[in-house]
């Protein structure tokens, strides 16, 4: 019988095996009914894995895993309430848009008649922007049209959850952006939660409302996607996602200085530090996001470094420069169109400044659990 519960997936000290391979290691993670949660990290993590055990193509080897409230250990791929979204969208060749959106209803049990599956993938369709195409065959659709008719397949039987398995990795990305927004507007429209696996930092952050880093098979850090960028737990996320200069220097006096490469020293009083923790005496980086990076022609206040611009990099709305300081290495610093980068473009060769506000850098002991 289901319990209650708040939450539409529990993962509760999941631990996955291969053999001797340890694939997901004591994971406990909740997910919220309506929730749309990125599992993010790099190939061999540990995400497209849990995402196999919530879709029950896999089970735990510890642990269990609930989805609402209902312990789903044992229990069959088709008799949970869960669709998945392939990468590459398992669509049948041989069957038009209509086939294959109706084919999980003609499978359910008691038979549905032929006017509500009709009516069901009328609705469907609609929900994915492709009312008209029901009698198109597959090979007559685009990448972008193939990947609605897979969500349109996958929503039509109305799932509890719905589970994408780096469904955008084989779109340009002009037509990837685009499906970001359909899809994020189709799962606030329909209520549903969402799981998506994938590698892509900028995909995670600008769809989800909930981000899971994994590395290694565990949870390095689970929150909203500013909270993600802006306050990463360790070196590793703060690495992983999205950019970062590091400067290695050795914590002192209680860890209230840092004494960089250069035989420099800074405050560490105002710098954030990884969990809010102190900063302890001994090696350190410091992560600074390239964006917080000030440079100048003329040296300003605060912590300041002389170095050479090597490269620039025009990207339109910003421009990338790659910047050499002597004893402390390149840093990459992003300047917007309202800032230098428009008005008075450095040129590779140039010497500049490099600053930062103090609240902008991240202090972490180099030794990672």
């Amino acid at each position: 019988m289901a319990l209650t519960s708040s939450n539409d997936i529990e993962f509760r000290s999941v631990t996955k095996k291969y053999g001797a391979l340890t694939a997901v290691s004591d994971i406990n993670l909740s997910i919220s009914k309506g929730a749309f949660l990125a599992l993010l990290g790099p190939s061999g993590c540990g995400k497209t894995t849990c995402l196999r055990m919530i879709g029950g193509f896999e089970q735990p080897s510890e642990g269990t895993i609930h989805i609402a409230g209902r312990e789903m250990n044992g229990v069959a791929a088709y008799h949970r309430p869960v669709n998945m979204v392939f990468q590459h969208y398992a669509l049948f060749p041989h069957f038009n848009v209509e086939q294959n959106v109706a084919y999980g209803l003609r499978q359910m049990r008691p038979r549905l008649s032929r006017a509500e599956i009709s009516r069901r993938v009328g609705e469907a369709l609609a929900m994915v922007r492709l009312d008209g195409f029901a009698g198109r065959r597959i090979h007559e659709m685009s990448g972008g049209q193939q990947q609605r008719v897979a969500l349109a397949r996958a929503i039509v039987n109305r799932p509890s959850v719905l589970l994408l398995d780096e469904p955008l990795a084989a779109l340009d990305k002009k037509l990837r952006t685009a499906m970001q927004i359909e899809l994020q507007t189709l799962q606030r429209e329909l209520g549903i939660t969402f799981v998506l696996v994938t590698h892509d930092q900028e995909e995670a952050l600008s769809m989800a409302d909930t981000v899971c880093v994994m590395s290694a098979g565990r949870i390095r850090q689970l929150g909203a996607p500013q909270e993600i960028y802006d306050r990463p737990a360790d070196l590793f996320v703060a690495d992983f996602v999205g950019k970062t200069n590091r400067i290695e220097a050795v914590a002192e006096a209680g860890g209230t200085v840092l004494r960089l490469a250069d035989g420099s020293a800074m405050s560490s009083s105002a710098h954030s530090t990884g969990g809010g923790a102190g900063v302890p005496n001994g090696k350190v980086t410091i992560a600074i996001r390239p964006e917080k990076m000030r440079m100048s022609r003329a040296a300003a206040p605060g912590p300041a470094f002389k170095g050479r611009v090597t490269h620039r990099i025009f990207l339109g709305s910003v421009t990338e420069y790659a910047v050499a300081v002597p004893g402390l290495g390149d840093f990459l610093v992003t300047e917007d169109r309202n800032g230098l980068a428009t008005d008075n473009m450095v040129s590779p060769g140039e010497e500049v400044f490099l600053g930062f506000p103090p609240e902008a850098a991240h202090v972490f002991p180099v030794q990672q659990p």
